[in-house]
C-alpha cells in the first residue's frame, strides 16, 4: 500500500498528544473531587462502579481520528477492478483447413463451442463483435451486448480459401473505428472488400451508428499520431488461426498499425504441432501455424500469444482471456474504505457512551 499524500500522516502525531492530554484530564479530575465532603459525590464524579467501561468510548473515538488521518492521506493500493474495456472483437479463421479433424470433432467447430463459451462468460455490459476471415475478412456481427445474434454469428460460419490475417486485423480496427480506412495505407490491402458481410445489410453498422459503406473512404491513418501500444482501452482484438497468411495485406502491418492506435491483440494459434493436410474444394492442403508471425503480433500490440492443440486447450485459452480483459489489476485510491472504517469507530464510540452514560461524553 502506498500514499498519494503521505505528508498527511504527520497528523498521526496528534493522535499520542490527545491521548496524553486525554490521561492528564482524568488525573486533574481526580485532585479535582478530593475537594468533596459528601463520598456518594466524590464516588459519582470519579465513575462510580464503571470501571474500564468509561475508557472505551475515548479509545475507539482516537482510533476513529487515526484511521480518518490516515484516509486523509489517500492512501492506494493495486486491487482487480472491473476492466474498463467496452468492446471485445471476435477475429476468427474460417479457411478451409479449418475443418481438419486433428481436434475432435473439427477445428471449426472446436473452436465455435470454445468463442460461445467464452462470449457466456463476459459480463452482460461489454460489447461483443465478430469478423471472420479466409481470403478476405468480414464483419458479421456488428459489436453487441445482445448475446443471440453472436451465437448466430457463429453458427453460421462458411469455411472459404485462403487466410488472411492481416484483414482480420484491419477489419477488427475498422470495427473499433469506422472513421478510419485502415486499409489505405497498408500494402496489399487497398483491394480488400472490407465492407462486405455474409449478406445481412443490418451488419453494416459500426460502433458509431453510421454505415461503413457511406465511409468507403475514410480519414487517412496516415495522419494519426501514434500512441503506445496497448493504451486504448476501450476496445480489444482476440485473432484466433490456424495456418500461415496466404492473401491480403501482411499481418506484421497490420499489427504494427494496431499498436499505433493503441489497441492490444491477443492471439490464438490452434491446431496440432504438425498441423493437417485438409482436402477442401478438390485441393489437399498442409496447414501449419505461423507462430513466428503471432507472436510477433502479440508483441507489438501489447497483447499476448496462446497455442491451442485441443478443443480443451482452446477453452482455457479463452477463459484465460476472460480474466485478463474482465478484470485488471490497477494502482486505486482506497481512501474511502479508511474513512468508513473511521466512521464506524466514531459511530460505535457514540453508541456506547451512550448506552452507558446516557450523554455524549
Amino acid at each position: 500500500m502506498t500514499f498519494i499524500w503521505p505528508e498527511a500522516l504527520w497528523l498521526l502525531l496528534l493522535v499520542p498528544a490527545l491521548a496524553a492530554l486525554y490521561v492528564w484530564l482524568l488525573r486533574r479530575r481526580k485532585r479535582a473531587v478530593v475537594r468533596y465532603a459528601n463520598l456518594a459525590l466524590v464516588k459519582t464524579a470519579l465513575g462510580g462502579s464503571t470501571g474500564w467501561r468509561r475508557h472505551v468510548p475515548p479509545a475507539l473515538l482516537l482510533i476513529a481520528i487515526a484511521v480518518l488521518i490516515v484516509a486523509v492521506a489517500r492512501p492506494a493500493a493495486v486491487v482487480t477492478l472491473a476492466s474498463s474495456r467496452a468492446t471485445v472483437i471476435l477475429a476468427m479463421d474460417v479457411s478451409g483447413s479449418m475443418r481438419a479433424d486433428d481436434v475432435s470433432p473439427s477445428r471449426i467447430q472446436a473452436s465455435q463451442t470454445a468463442a460461445k463459451k467464452f462470449i457466456a462468460e463476459q459480463p452482460a455490459n461489454v460489447q461483443i463483435g465478430i469478423v471472420a476471415f479466409a481470403s478476405i475478412a468480414l464483419l458479421v456481427q456488428q459489436p453487441t451486448i445482445e448475446r443471440d445474434p453472436l451465437y448466430a454469428a457463429i453458427d453460421s460460419f462458411e469455411l472459404r480459401r485462403g487466410t488472411a490475417v492481416g484483414s482480420g486485423i484491419l477489419t477488427s480496427l475498422r470495427t473499433i473505428f469506422p472513421d478510419v480506412n485502415f486499409y489505405a495505407r497498408i500494402p496489399g490491402g487497398s483491394g480488400d472488400p472490407l465492407l462486405q458481410n455474409l449478406g445481412s445489410p443490418q451488419l453494416n453498422v459500426p460502433l458509431d451508428g453510421k454505415s461503413l459503406l457511406k465511409n468507403n473512404e475514410g480519414s487517412d491513418p496516415a495522419q494519426h499520431t501514434p500512441v503506445d501500444p496497448g493504451s486504448y482501452d476501450n476496445a480489444v482484438i482476440i485473432l484466433l488461426t490456424d495456418g500461415a497468411t496466404t492473401a491480403g495485406p501482411d499481418p506484421l502491418d497490420a499489427g504494427q498499425m494496431a499498436a499505433d492506435w493503441g489497441v492490444k491483440v491477443y492471439t490464438v494459434g490452434f491446431g496440432s504441432q504438425n498441423g493437417a493436410i485438409v482436402d477442401f474444394g478438390g485441393r489437399s492442403m498442409r496447414a501449419q501455424l505461423d507462430e513466428p508471425t503471432l507472436k510477433a503480433i502479440a508483441q507489438k500490440t501489447n497483447g499476448q500469444y496462446f497455442q491451442a492443440k485441443s478443443a480443451d486447450d482452446l477453452s482455457h485459452v479463452y477463459s484465460s482471456l476472460s480474466t485478463k480483459l474482465v478484470g485488471e489489476k490497477k494502482l486505486t485510491e482506497i481512501a474511502f474504505i479508511f474513512a468508513g472504517i473511521g466512521a464506524l469507530f466514531a459511530m460505535a464510540a457514540g453508541v456506547l457512551s451512550l448506552w452507558w452514560f446516557g450523554k455524549l461524553a
